[in-house]
């Protein structure tokens, strides 16, 4: 058998070995099954989700699609507006020195610290959750946006340099697919960054959402729950992120390349 196929059998043998035994802790009473629900329990909390739903009425799915939809709403705005002010700023060195004490400022500023003001400002709806998520994704990901200008290797703009391309030119075939890898990183951060928001935004002033069920299941002492809502933002982020990486694959194909030539 291959590396390839006895890697991922080894771990799945590890994480239901693993299973077992906390299953196992509970059930001899080593561990208790309110505070470490074992398997059994969450695959059937699991049922209840998708059937019943919990709150009563408001099911898995439900809960799935509003947090999606809130995530990629805040997420998507902030993309668009932080690629074009940070390729600006990377490209213009006086706007870097003027701005580089803001962007470090409001990225250090705890998102979540932020939710009472943003309430003020426009109510407890579902404007403030994407805001926040806004927010905290345009930080991330401007900064990215402008050290990928900014650190471009000066051997690349030499060379074109020496070819005679300069001005605009130079900046869209030389510096914007430089930066675009470090863009594409930040991209993913950014997304990270949204799905940590999201949990604290949607505790507030709503019960559908993977957030304001982790709210009401702790409100239950339903900690099954929890862990669903856990796992599923969890798997959400990776399939996302995974989503982002193979783009950056098919779009950089030279990236990847240059990484291994590096190693």
């Amino acid at each position: 058998m291959t590396a390839r196929i006895v890697r991922p059998l080894v771990s799945v043998a590890v994480i239901a070995c693993a299973l077992l035994a906390w299953e196992l802790a509970v059930r001899l009473g080593y561990l208790k099954p309110y505070q470490f629900p074992p398997a059994s329990r969450i695959a059937s909390g699991f049922v209840e989700l998708s059937t019943t739903g919990f709150p009563t009425g408001v099911s898995i799915w439900s809960h799935t699609l509003a947090t999606v939809g809130r995530v990629l709403q805040g997420y998507l705005a902030a993309i668009a507006l932080a690629i074009p002010i940070g390729l600006l700023i990377g490209a213009v060195p006086v706007l870097d020195k003027l701005t580089a004490p803001v962007v470090v400022f409001c990225r250090s500023v705890a998102t979540l610290s932020l939710l009472p003001l943003v309430i003020v400002w426009f109510g407890a709806g579902e404007l403030t959750k994407i805001v926040l998520i806004g927010y905290g994704c345009f930080w991330t990901m401007l900064s990215n946006v402008i050290a990928g200008v900014r650190y471009v290797d000066p051997v690349l703009l030499r060379a074109a340099r020496s070819f005679d391309v300069r001005g605009v030119e130079l900046y869209r075939r030389v510096v914007l697919p430089a930066a675009l890898p470090r863009i594409f990183a930040g991209a993913r951060m950014a997304l990270g960054v949204g799905f940590m928001v999201i949990v604290g935004a949607e505790m507030i002033g709503t019960i559908e959402g993977l957030g304001a069920l982790i709210m009401e299941a702790r409100t239950f002492y339903r900690s099954e729950i929890t862990i669903i809502g856990m796992l599923i933002i969890g798997l959400l982020g990776f399939a996302i992120t995974a989503g982002l990486a193979g783009l950056e694959r098919r779009l950089l194909p030279w990236a990847g390349n240059l990484d291994q030539v590096r190693r």
